[in-house]
């Protein structure tokens, strides 16, 4: 029993000795150490032995297994080792390789073309205000000439949270608010976001807006041209063509929606454009006196003009977008073109 002890402890060293892998070391250490390996094997005969051969063969049979689990942790060092070097030898570092940049974020689109049309009425004297995005009936709809079942409310399909609160449909409000705060001269642009329930490639039940207006004594129809031209000859370019075309809103009498030249075909004709080389991009007009009435302003003293315009259409016109959704998807491929 001695003998075979030692010849099975020697022949596990052989083998452990010639094996290239750890996956082959763990089939070695399983036929000599397992449950079914030889040494338990041995172990497991040794009640066929005498009283006295018995505590002497358990005792080197002892000794022979924790050699063995000695010698089989080593050479799994030993081969941990070799497998590191082979790798070092072949995955070599290129240390002239530029370095990975972290990526830096930026700012969305929307937010991006929000503040440059901000900046260019700010340079035309105008401030800014805000307001909130649940809005009380009255600011919405009635301080605007849109009485109750008036018919130009259907004319924007409303979320309401109550019958006489709604999330704003436009950011309108704003100017009411604003007048009823201030007396005249008022030069603001009320930037924001609005709901509609409306979706689909040019639409979205949330968007965003941005709405101004100026209130003076003799304010005319010219001033809102000079006004909207400046701003769209600043935003598109100078040698965009622009033209104003009779439209009608509740709150502003005269009404005009405003055109630009298509950005796509240059005023050509498209299929964006349906042909007819213009692109609209804003609604404007002379505020209706009901509306002074409203908050107070007396229409034989004061005039102004006010205009609204889709902060995502407008950036889709400038950046040649078809699809409205894919501002509000957060695809990093498509947000980190700008």
């Amino acid at each position: 029993m001695k003998d075979k002890l030692n010849k099975i402890e020697a022949a596990a060293l052989q083998s452990a000795a010639e094996v290239v892998s750890e996956a082959e070391l763990q089939q070695v250490r399983a036929r000599y150490l397992g449950r079914k390996g030889e040494i338990t094997a041995v172990m497991k005969g040794m009640g066929q032995l005498s009283a006295e051969e018995r505590p002497l063969v358990g005792a080197l049979a002892n000794e022979v297994k924790d050699r063995l689990e000695a010698a089989f942790v080593e050479r799994q060092k030993e081969l941990r080792n070799q497998a590191m070097q082979q790798k070092l030898a072949s995955e070599r570092l290129d240390v002239t390789l530029p370095g990975r940049k972290h990526r830096r974020g930026s700012k969305h689109p929307i937010t991006q073309v929000t503040e440059e049309i901000v900046a260019i009425f700010a340079a035309l004297g105008f401030g800014v205000a805000e307001g909130p995005e649940i809005e009380k009936d009255f600011y919405n709809f009635e301080a605007l000439n849109i009485p109750k079942d008036h018919p130009a409310r259907d004319m924007q399909d409303t979320f309401y949270v109550s019958e006489d609160v709604v999330l704003r449909t436009h950011t309108s409000p704003v100017q009411i608010r604003t007048m009823l705060q201030q007396q005249p001269p008022v030069r603001v642009v009320a930037p924001g976001t609005v709901y509609r329930r409306d979706s689909d490639i040019t639409h979205s039940p949330m968007f965003h807006q941005i709405e101004g207006f100026l209130v003076d004594r003799t304010v005319t129809f010219g001033d809102l041209k000079g006004i909207l031209t400046t701003f769209v000859t600043e935003f598109f370019g100078q040698n965009t063509a622009v033209r104003f075309r009779p439209s009608f809103f509740p709150f502003t009498e005269p009404s005009a929606e405003v055109d630009i030249q298509c950005v796509i075909c240059g005023g050509s004709g498209c299929r964006v454009c349906g042909q007819s080389g213009w692109l609209e991009i804003l609604g404007s007009g002379m505020i209706d006196p009901e509306v002074f009435k409203s908050v107070g302003y007396d229409p034989e003293l004061y005039s102004g003009f006010a205009f609204g315009m889709g902060i995502e259409r407008i950036a889709m016109l400038k950046y040649g977008v078809n699809d409205l959704r894919l501002f509000f998807e957060n695809d990093l491929r498509f947000l980190k073109q700008f």
